[in-house]
């Protein structure tokens, strides 16, 4: 049985980094394979990072209004056939943006103060493989 895989990045010019750090040992701790590409990532090196260590889940995290980035990745993850891959999204996400979010393939936003357990419990019950 492979482990489950978790791509966790920061897109665009947002440095902050000490939350998606707590992700990524809580995801590990729980057992998964967790890949870390640190900050000032573009989304198309995110989706060829993903698809070269066939993840199961991206995780990225915003904190500086990044995430208005994200439909083009999931734009990117359709044109590339990564239909199967878990996008979810944590960090400082204004209510009313979350929609668009959701609307544009992001399966769950955490927001700041999200329990670490219910991260780790909404990955491995929505993962789209057997584990």
């Amino acid at each position: 049985m492979q482990n489950i895989r978790v791509l966790l990045t920061k897109i665009g010019f947002d440095g902050h980094d000490r939350g998606i750090k707590l992700v990524a040992s809580a995801l590990r701790d729980a057992g998964m394979e967790v890949i870390y590409t640190g900050p000032w990532q573009t989304i198309e090196e995110v989706t060829e990072t993903a698809l070269q260590e066939d993840v199961d889940v991206i995780g990225i995290s915003s904190l500086g209004y990044d995430h208005v980035l994200i439909p083009g990745l999931m734009k990117l993850c359709e044109e590339r056939n990564m239909l199967d891959t878990l996008v979810i999204v944590g960090g400082v996400i204004p209510p009313d943006e979350m929609p668009a979010l959701k609307d544009a393939g992001v399966a769950e936003i955490f927001p700041s103060g999200t329990t670490l357990d219910s991260i780790v419990e909404f990955v491995r019950e929505n993962i789209k493989r057997e584990v």
